[in-house]
């Protein structure tokens, strides 16, 4: 297969800290590529190979089938880039920030002006289109950064972190354009902390932590590592005595959610039954009970415990 995006033993050291210590991952064209990982795990840093930005220490990172070092300037024309702030001029008018990018990129005045429409109607922007972009409110800058990304028609397009900060209009805005995006061949390598932002958009995940591939694969496949089903009790009183009654029973530490509510996996559907039996001797009463699927955040918060030790699942 001919991958969008591939990268291969990919390491970058700052100093003596290694940044990515040997990382590797792939997307197909016309997918979605969640990347996903805690802070300083080494996400920004591969987006910032993957876009020229800086030079890997070992290992080989491709865009579009060209390598990122020997080939940087056909990188660049194939791909685009959004982070987490936005980088537009704010002195300059939406307009004015995508006729700008349009003439940097080679287009002929006219042809940049008229890929500025274009966009400024994709994206909503046109009522603010002749505003300086310093008097738009978060989510519309992040919306211009993003057309300004796609000037140039990327076939590939990073996106570091875009949703940061947005409320949820907002970020639904950018998910709708990232799905269209896609709709028309598109390559999306993602970066988000919104672990929900990747269970709606990612087609298949990478989980990076302390450098290295902690786990990869769709949003479903990823939940059941974390456990195929979880046990929720939310005990009407004596929390500690049902929190200890759910480990004796099960094995597990309980998690601690919001309002007492205590979970577990279920690796056994019939546990589920030896722990009631167990809460009502015990006089333990319950506001509420249920057996559902994982989250991708119990995934996240599971699968990243494992690489303490430096493995990769």
């Amino acid at each position: 297969m001919t991958y969008a995006i591939e990268v291969r033993g990919l390491v970058k050291r700052y100093g003596d800290k290694a940044a990515l210590a040997g990382v590797d991952f792939a997307a197909p064209p016309g997918t979605v590529l969640g990347v996903l990982g805690p802070n300083g795990a080494g996400k920004t840093t591969a987006v910032r190979i993957l876009a020229t930005l800086v030079s890997p220490d070992e290992g080989r990172a491709a865009v579009g089938g060209h390598d990122v070092v020997k080939a940087p300037a056909v990188v660049r024309k194939l791909t685009g880039l959004t982070g987490q702030y936005a980088s537009v001029d704010e002195k300059l008018t939406g307009r004015q920030n995508l006729v700008m990018s349009g003439r940097l990129l080679g287009m002929s005045r006219a042809t940049a002006r008229g890929r500025a429409a274009a966009l400024l109607g994709e994206f909503g922007l046109e009522d603010a289109a002749d505003r300086a972009a310093g008097s738009y409110s978060g989510g519309m800058r992040r919306r211009l950064d993003l057309a300004v990304s796609l000037v140039g028609r990327p076939s590939i397009v990073f996106m570091d972190e875009p949703t940061t900060g947005l409320d949820p209009r907002a970020r639904a805005d950018l998910w709708r354009i990232v799905r269209e995006q896609v709709a028309g061949g598109a390559t999306v390598l993602l970066t988000t902390q919104y672990l929900e932002e990747a269970d709606q958009l990612a087609d298949e995940i990478v989980l990076i932590d302390h450098g290295v591939v902690a786990a990869r694969g769709t949003p479903g496949e990823l939940k059941a590592r974390a456990g195929d089903r979880r046990l929720e009790i939310r005990p009407e009183h004596d929390a500690e005595k049902a929190e200890l009654i759910l480990a004796e029973v099960t094995g597990l530490t309980p998690h601690r959610g919001e309002n007492g509510l205590l979970s577990v996996p279920l690796l056994n559907p019939a546990v589920s039954l030896a722990v009631f039996l167990r809460l009502e001797e015990a006089g333990v009463s319950l506001a509420e009970h249920a057996v559902r699927r994982p989250t991708l955040d119990e995934a996240f918060l599971a699968l990243t415990d494992t690489t303490t030790s430096g493995r990769t699942p």
